[in-house]
């Protein structure tokens, strides 16, 4: 009888352990699950910024082609594919 009490203590004791490890794990799994939605919300204003300062960047480039030519037409024409291009973005947001 005393065997049969010593072994179920025993596997109270270890089912304790296991209830507290599942606990941390959960607790680990929570911590490890809002620090990936804050990266991936962090990834995504990056993104945002860098597609901004493409656009930035490829105005000033028309601008310094606009500087060393002289053919409005081309450039008005470019500039409206770039505004285009920009609403299409603003409006995918």
């Amino acid at each position: 009888m005393a065997d049969i009490e010593n072994t179920v203590a025993k596997i109270e004791a270890k089912v304790g352990r296991l209830l507290k490890e599942n606990s941390r794990l959960r607790a680990a799994e929570a911590k490890s699950t809002e620090r990936c939605r804050q990266l991936l919300e962090q990834k995504h204003n990056q993104d945002i910024v860098i597609n901004k300062l493409k656009e930035q960047n490829t105005i000033l480039k028309l601008g310094n082609s606009l500087a060393q030519q002289g053919d409005s037409t081309e450039i008005k024409h470019k500039i409206n594919q770039l505004i285009q291009s920009i609403d299409k973005c603003l409006a995918s947001l």
